[in-house]
């Protein structure tokens, strides 16, 4: 995603998704080894649309309201993927999931409290 102010802060989807990997790892520590695959791919199958929900909210075409719904779906998403892998906990599975889209949501909302 390209600004079109050079003052405007950037959003970067490549350095949001591996904070997002990372987060995951935090959360699943004792599990990475098992949860890393599916973890990577769920991203990088995604990360167009994640990388599309930030840029539609940053320029205000989607409301960071109806953001909070559409990672919600997003969420559920990972969580069922994760679910797959059976050697983690639904708790787990479903904090990690939570987790990795938190980072997205603060991400795009940092940059947009800046922007206001």
């Amino acid at each position: 995603m390209t600004n079109l102010q050079t003052n405007d802060p950037i959003f970067d989807i490549n350095e949001v998704l591996a904070q997002m990997l990372g987060t995951v790892k935090d959360t699943v520590s004792d599990n990475w080894e098992e949860v890393k695959s599916v973890a990577n791919e769920f991203l990088n199958r995604r990360k167009e649309r994640l990388e599309l929900l930030a840029e539609l909210t940053l320029t205000g075409d989607l409301p960071i309201e109806k953001l909070k719904s559409r990672l919600e779906d997003e969420k559920l998403v990972f969580e069922a993927e994760l679910h797959a892998i059976a050697i983690i906990s639904k708790a787990i599975a479903q904090k990690a999931a939570n987790a990795a889209l938190d980072v997205l949501y603060n991400a795009i909302k940092k940059i947009f409290e800046i922007k206001l």
